[in-house]
């Protein structure tokens, strides 16, 4: 498939395919994909629905999970993402960008620009990775002010509501700001950074009949946990947000480091994507047989060990 094949372009707004999934049996399982060929790696591997962090975006533009990025430039992540996989996509709104008429705007934006769904967070700006300490919250009336506008504003969109307040509020808090989030319109709440199974289950049990949102986050708060254990534990949805961008980091620097260490790339070969996986990836050769002037590429054959020019 490439987006430019039109019959192969889902008929059905992607809110509503994301509502399916959400309400469908088992848990949706949403990996992280931080740009366009991360969401094509995910749907070859059998994923039907994917995830878009607000760190894992700032993070890929030198910048901390900090709320400093803008509606356009998560929209130009958004577009990029849903052209190349045509998944439903979960985004991350972080605040809402402001108050009750940018958290509108917001809506608007990204259901333009092709996602699927939103949560946004009870934080105050500047917002924080939901994992570290001294969060400050806005008020319950606030954050419940800002669902309904997003619930107002969105066509299809599926809306989700973030709670930070399991730390500074211990979990009745939680749960109360939950209920009233779901009250004032949202289709399902993520409670952010629940530290152990007890809590996971004991969130769950109070709100039997609201989907809920797992974040299986690395190097945080929360244990590592399995899909399958999320599922058993009461959630409907699962993400792992920046898992992508960290495993990729980490391959870059590597290759940066063996650069400067040996005058070359010889000693990564075997670490790298080769030509003919990129252009498997990228469907290369469909998008040639859609233009007939493009002369077909042959690929040389060269193994790991040789050259290959790019």
């Amino acid at each position: 498939m490439t987006y430019l094949v039109g019959r192969d372009l889902p008929a059905t707004p992607a809110g509503r395919r994301f509502r399916d999934m959400m309400a469908g049996r088992g848990i949706l399982r949403m990996p992280g994909a931080h740009n366009g060929q991360a969401a094509l790696q995910a749907r070859d591997n059998g994923f039907e629905a994917l995830y878009l962090s607000g760190a894992a975006m700032t993070a890929s533009m030198g910048l901390p999970d900090l709320g400093i990025i803008t509606v356009d430039e998560v929209c130009f992540f958004i577009r990029q993402i849903v052209r190349a996989s045509g998944l439903p996509l979960l985004v991350d709104g972080d605040t809402g960008y402001g108050e009750t008429l940018n958290v509108m705007n917001m809506v608007r934006a990204f259901e333009e620009a092709g996602a699927a769904a939103v949560h946004i967070e009870d934080q105050v700006l500047p917002k924080k990775c939901g994992h570290l300490n001294d969060k400050k919250l806005v008020s319950p009336h606030d954050m419940a002010q800002k669902v309904a506008a997003a619930a107002r504003a969105r066509r299809d969109m599926v809306i989700i509501a973030r709670t930070d307040a399991a730390g500074s509020e211990g979990l009745d808090g939680a749960v109360a700001r939950a209920r009233l989030y779901h009250e004032a319109g949202a289709d399902a709440i993520f409670p952010e950074a629940l530290i152990s199974e007890d809590m996971f289950r004991e969130f769950a049990r109070r709100l039997p009949d609201v989907p809920l949102l797992a974040n299986m986050t690395e190097f945080g708060r929360t244990p590592y946990l399995t899909d399958r254990a999320f599922e058993e534990l009461g959630y409907a949805m699962v993400i792992w947000p920046v898992s992508s961008l960290r495993v990729a980091n980490k391959a870059q620097d590597e290759l940066y480091r063996t650069i400067a260490r040996t005058g070359g790339t010889r000693d990564m070969l075997d670490r790298m994507q080769t030509r003919e996986e990129l252009y498997r990836t990228l469907r290369y050769y469909d998008y040639e047989a859609l233009d007939a002037g493009i002369v077909a590429t042959v690929l040389p054959h060269i193994g790991r060990g040789g050259r290959d020019a790019a």
